[in-house]
């Protein structure tokens, strides 16, 4: 252990020699003034004002020996994403993925380059099962619930307080729904976590070289998601906010941030070669999740992702957080704060946005409320709401459930239901495409109307002679139409709950002569999801060519 981690507090600066100490016991008092020099005290030009007292320090931090059951709460987590991993079927980001792999770029419309590539390692090393590519995401979740049992110690969290940390981060429904699949998602919420624990090390220790971390950090979240940069800002925001713009304004800092900005290199200049589209994709999903009426959606998310049970616990740390006289903690306070009523505004559709920043709230809960967790009476009062609400949140989140009974929490977590029904969609697909002549199949193209059916066709059709899918959605427009001479272009559009079907029809009859249905997508376990009531449909007599009709095509969601 570090002699900046022994169990004692944070040196702080001592008096120099110019401030007034206590009076040593036994000094003997002095000597009263004579009437001379009191008269000429009495005479003597007006004193200067002394200067205004300087604000109250923060309290020291005492740090606490780590406590090693953490472990054994992380190890749990691992366990239970591996063992329910091979559940059901791919989800639709994964089938998208997939067919990244087979376009391995420096980054994406939609997300930048590592997440694909974490998952063509998984690939390469464990290969395509669905178990396979969702193990790097079940270590980051594992990873993060360590990360905010180190928080809590950072913030001078007692075993205890590192213990119950930890479990809180391993309930919360987001971080278990998110390790389910293999997405941007896990791997952001470990850098959201990560960010704020180094840079609360940075200002407990007083070393700011940890910034150099924090850059490393950060660049490989900004690899990741373009979100967490958000965070970064608004902590620096925070820091001049609350007195701290020191723990900033120096080279260790500014060189963490030269190393997150070399990391972010790869996909700003994807962007410049793609008209800026990550951007593009940035403001229509604001213009369809934001606004007004998404802000009560907002609202009311926050509260499910983290256990119900434990509500509490992140209030009375983003409160703690609040009245501290800390620098950094009140940054993080005013982080969570800005970011809130952002997110709010422009995206309250998407509800996990800030999902991050729970993870530095309850650490800091989890110390603010230690003393409670003495009482027996308190401790079974959150024992069984934690695992009742957890019980709950996880049947909603996790495949447990048979695949028949899981119909019902669609309308809750579309997660689960978007892992089902691929195969069908693809085996409709197939007989769809072998009902056309051969001849008129030679020149037929496969287009979907969203990138997770194209995955699905490429990755699950692969072998049985389909042709590669084309989606106009986002990256998969980038990659082209496919054959942009076809004369016969297999349609295939989202249900109900994706879209509206007319709406889809009718665009396609916009630019082709004839439009015929030929197949409806459905699945066995009647999950009324995206693709549930689909259609497929043949068009032929394009008004256009192919290839002209596809920059006409594109669309971001």
């Amino acid at each position: 252990m570090s002699k900046s981690d022994s169990l004692s507090a944070v040196t702080r600066p001592e008096p120099g020699p110019s401030d007034p100490g206590p009076l040593e016991t036994g000094s003997s008092p002095s000597p009263s003034p004579s009437p001379s020099a009191a008269v000429a005290v009495a005479t003597a030009a007006p004193a200067a004002p002394e200067p205004p007292p300087a604000p109250a320090a923060a309290e020291p931090v005492v740090i606490h020996p780590f406590d090693k059951r953490v472990f054994g709460v992380a190890l749990a987590v691992l366990a239970l994403m591996i063992a329910l991993a091979s559940r059901y079927g791919y989800f639709v980001d994964e089938l998208y993925f997939f067919d990244c792999l087979r376009h391995l770029s420096a980054s994406y419309v939609d997300q930048p380059g590592l997440a694909p590539l974490l998952m063509r390692f998984s690939v390469a090393v464990f290969g395509t099962s669905a178990t396979a590519i969702r193990i790097l995401p079940a270590l980051a979740a594992a990873a993060t619930v360590v990360i905010g049992a180190l928080t809590a110690r950072e913030f001078g969290g007692t075993r205890r307080a590192q213990f119950v940390a930890a479990i809180g981060v391993a309930t919360m429904p987001e971080l278990l729904s998110s390790a389910h699949v293999a997405n941007t998602t896990s791997y952001d919420l470990l850098a959201w976590s990560a960010f704020a624990f180094v840079a609360l090390k940075a200002e407990r220790t007083g070393q700011p070289r940890w910034w150099l971390l924090g850059g490393v950090v950060l660049g490989l979240g900004l690899s990741d998601s373009r979100l967490i940069v958000s965070f970064a800002i608004v902590l620096v925001i925070g820091l001049w906010i609350s007195g701290g713009r020191r723990l900033v304004t120096n080279r260790w800092a500014l060189g963490g941030a030269l190393i997150a900005a070399l990391c972010a290199v790869p996909d700003l200049w994807w962007q410049t070669q793609h008209n800026w589209a990550g951007y593009t994709f940035t403001h229509s999903l604001n213009q369809q999740n934001g606004g007004p009426g998404n802000i009560p959606t907002w609202f009311v998310g926050q509260l499910f992702l983290v256990s119900l049970a434990l509500v509490g616990v992140w209030i009375s740390g983003l409160r703690h957080l609040w009245r501290s006289r800390n620098p950094m903690w009140k940054a993080l306070f005013w982080s969570y704060a800005i970011l809130f009523v952002l997110f709010a505004v422009t995206s309250g559709g998407r509800i996990y946005y800030l999902a991050g920043a729970y993870i530095y709230l309850l650490a800091a809960g989890a110390v603010a409320i230690d003393a409670r967790w003495s009482s027996r009476r308190r401790r079974v009062l959150y024992t069984v709401g934690g695992t009742l609400t957890t019980a709950l949140m996880l049947i909603i989140g996790l495949p447990l459930l048979s695949v028949n009974s899981i119909g019902w929490t669609y309308g809750v977590n579309r997660n689960l239901g978007d892992t089902v029904g691929w195969p069908q969609l693809v085996n409709s697909v197939d007989a769809a495409w072998r009902s056309l002549p051969a001849d008129q199949r030679a020149s037929t193209v496969i287009y979907t109307q969203n990138d997770g059916e194209a995955g699905a066709v490429n990755q699950l059709g692969a072998g049985t002679g389909l042709p590669t899918a084309v989606s106009a959605q986002n990256t998969d427009w980038f990659w082209g139409p496919g054959n942009p001479n076809a004369t016969t272009v297999l349609a295939v559009v989202p249900g109900p709950v994706g879209g509206s079907e007319a709406g889809f029809k009718a665009a396609l009859q916009a630019d082709f002569g004839d439009v015929r249905e030929v197949g409806t997508i459905s699945n066995p376990y009647g999950i009324h999801n995206k693709e549930y009531g689909g259609k497929i449909y043949v068009c032929t007599r394009p008004r256009e060519s192919w290839g002209k009709l596809w920059p006409s095509l594109l669309h971001y969601a």
